[in-house]
């Protein structure tokens, strides 16, 4: 809430009673008409009230027009901060007019939850806000001591959650870093094998091929000498029924 100083200005006995007093007692002590003395001294407090109540309403407005733009000032810097409006203090001049003598603005300044990046803009605002009159008041300065303290809190709550983040990130380039350590030597394992196999091959000696060779033609030769069994031996009758 920002609030102005106000200040009362009273207006003072219009009557002057020992004024008048020794307005009219030279007149008495002259012997003239106590009527005429009478109207002379209405007259002269009539003048006295006049002078008063000039010099009250001069004071009136100007501080009518100093607080009404002071608060407007609070008003405009604050925007959609600002809750209700300003609200005035008034005193009734000589004339029967209402003036403002004192005035203030309410103003959302608690924190946006969950959001202090969010915060520390608004805290700005607030302070703006506060310190937008000509001649911030002791109030003024008050809001915006505590829309500073806002910020920094703000502050410190960013920092906080920026480590945070970048303990995530850090975290999940360590778990790439695995994975793709895992997968290098899982395709190295696989060339290292094909590797060995081609090495085999191309070591093999010619006895080793030709033992290889005699190997594979002991089944040929064994259906040679089936076949040439079966072409000596009979063929089965079968029977057939008609």
């Amino acid at each position: 809430m920002i609030v102005n100083s106000s200040q009362n200005i009273q207006s003072g006995n219009p009557l002057n009673t020992s004024a008048t007093s020794r307005i009219n007692a030279p007149l008495r002590a002259s012997n003239t008409n106590p009527a005429e003395d009478d109207k002379a001294a209405e007259r002269a407090a009539e003048k006295v009230q006049l002078q008063q109540d000039t010099a009250m309403l001069s004071k009136l407005r100007a501080r009518d027009r100093e607080v009404r733009a002071h608060e407007g000032a609070h008003v405009a810097a604050g925007g959609s901060l600002v809750r209700g409006g300003p609200s005035y203090t008034l005193q009734k001049g000589p004339d029967g007019r209402s003036y403002a003598i004192g005035g203030e603005v309410q103003i959302d300044a608690s924190p946006v939850d969950g959001d202090p990046n969010a915060t520390l803009v608004k805290a700005g605002r607030i302070r703006s806000a506060a310190l937008a009159p000509a001649e911030p008041s002791p109030q003024d300065r008050r809001v915006a001591s505590n829309a500073s303290q806002l910020a920094s809190r703000a502050r410190v709550d960013i920092a906080v959650l920026r480590r945070e983040e970048n303990k995530i990130e850090d975290n999940e380039q360590a778990v790439n870093d695995a994975s793709a350590v895992s997968e290098t030597d899982t395709e190295n394992g696989v060339g290292n094998v094909a590797e060995e196999q081609n090495q085999n091959t191309v070591g093999a000696t010619p006895t080793d091929t030709q033992s290889n060779l005699q190997t594979n033609d002991e089944p040929v030769a064994a259906i040679s000498a089936f076949m040439t069994t079966a072409k000596t031996q009979t063929p089965p009758i079968l029977s057939q029924f008609a």
